[in-house]
């Protein structure tokens, strides 16, 4: 496990995880892919909602809506669109409304030898508010997001260790 934050030019940055499973690629395929999972996959204190898009189904083009708190006594909505799916391979999801400039989100899923799964995530982002924004990446944001890929990989952990 583990999750590092780069900085790219023009206040772009990228985090990126990596996590083995030790479940088959279609039962991890299949978790991931269930918008009900996502709360599973949040620290409880974000008090994370979805609003819309909540259903089994996934496809390219699907929209799902949130309400999240990210920050104590900030509530903000999230607006994302899956724009591309390879069953049991990849999927990413983009911020078409929320609090980023830009956010683009692949998941990569691996079918290891040993029948085990290694799922990457690479998550692509920027801030808006210029200086503003990057003084803020600095002193919380940065933080923040280390700490909630963090209990996402522990929660994969528990809920998969768990998941037979």
């Amino acid at each position: 496990m583990s999750v590092e934050i780069k900085k790219y030019k023009s206040s772009i940055y990228c985090i990126k995880s990596k996590q083995q499973i030790n479940q088959p690629i279609e039962e991890v395929w299949d978790f991931f892919t269930n918008p009900k999972n996502l709360n599973q996959l949040t620290p409880i204190d974000m008090n994370f909602k979805i609003l819309s898009g909540r259903s089994d189904s996934f496809y390219e083009g699907k929209i799902i809506s949130y309400s999240v708190n990210p920050f104590k006594f900030y509530n903000i909505k999230w607006v994302t669109e899956i724009t591309n799916i390879k069953q049991n391979n990849y999927f990413i999801d983009e911020q078409r409304f929320g609090p980023y400039k830009m956010w683009h989100h692949e998941h990569i899923f691996i079918k290891n030898k040993d029948n085990s799964t290694t799922v990457y995530d690479k998550v692509t982002y920027k801030l808006p508010y210029g200086l503003a924004g990057r003084l803020a990446h600095k002193l919380f944001i940065k933080k923040r997001l280390i700490e909630i890929f963090n209990f996402r990989q522990k929660r994969i952990k528990q809920l998969f260790t768990d998941y037979i």
